[in-house]
């Protein structure tokens, strides 16, 4: 579970840093990698649902 928070940091992270160069600076590129991180989150976001609850249940 660390390691899948820790990807989940990085991707956050990420987004926030490409969101902001297209917002700030109207940097196309960073604007398709934002997106990207967003679908990476969602993905991850589901993994956690998971293994959270497995965790749970134990």
């Amino acid at each position: 579970m660390d390691k899948l928070l820790a990807q989940i940091k990085a991707e956050i992270d990420a987004f926030v840093k490409n969101a902001d160069a297209q917002a700030v600076k109207g940097n196309k590129a960073a604007g398709t990698r934002a997106r990207k991180n967003a679908l990476n989150i969602t993905k991850l976001m589901k993994d956690f649902r998971k293994v959270s609850l497995d965790a749970a249940k134990k």
